[in-house]
């Protein structure tokens, strides 16, 4: 090994090693679950988690978080919510939420690079904007399977006011993990 490639080893390491340990901390929420029987999407605190790794990370670590998780997945690890496993689970009712997770990590996340995480207002805001594509993805997908009303009515009535108070709750959190993640 080079000297040029020993001084950039810790950088390269820290490039993988946090996405990897978000992708972790999204399977974590993701087991936090309450079932719904008026819809076939469990309440989670992953969007939250992966919001917060978002703005903590970047736009390109909370992207690359949230793939690491989705490749876990689909290898078979239980990841996913209720433990569920492989590319069935990102088709079925909770799949667009999954994929949307990707971009609104990325969206958060970007916002924050650009002067959004500055107070609690802005970082919740960034959060709220996150989760409104999050949303959008989710209910997409559920409109391909269910219909458009059917997918209002299992993917978004029931959660909005709930990841409004979840999104302010873990907004509150942001200036700890930002720290928590520079030490990392």
């Amino acid at each position: 090994m080079t000297t040029q490639t020993l001084t950039h080893a810790p950088s390269l390491i820290s490039q993988f090693v946090k996405p990897l340990l978000g992708s972790l901390l999204i399977t974590l929420a993701a087991q936090v679950e309450i079932l719904l029987p008026i819809s076939p999407v469990p309440f989670t605190m992953q969007a939250q988690t992966v919001l917060l790794i978002g703005a903590v990370l970047g736009a390109r670590h909370g992207f690359m978080s949230v793939l690491f998780y989705i490749l876990e997945g689909m290898v078979g690890l239980p990841v996913f919510a209720g433990g569920g496993t492989g590319v069935l689970h990102l088709i079925g009712p909770s799949g667009g939420y999954i994929w949307g997770f990707a971009l609104g990590a990325a969206c958060t996340g970007w916002l924050v690079e650009h002067g959004w995480g500055k107070s609690f207002f802005k970082t919740a805001s960034s959060m709220l904007l996150g989760n409104a594509i999050i949303f959008a993805a989710g209910v997409t997908w559920l409109s391909y399977l269910f219909g458009f009303s059917k997918a209002l009515q299992f993917g978004l009535y029931p959660f909005v006011l709930t990841d409004f108070l979840k999104v302010l709750f873990i907004s509150n959190f942001f200036p700890i993990a930002r720290r928590v993640a520079k030490e990392l």
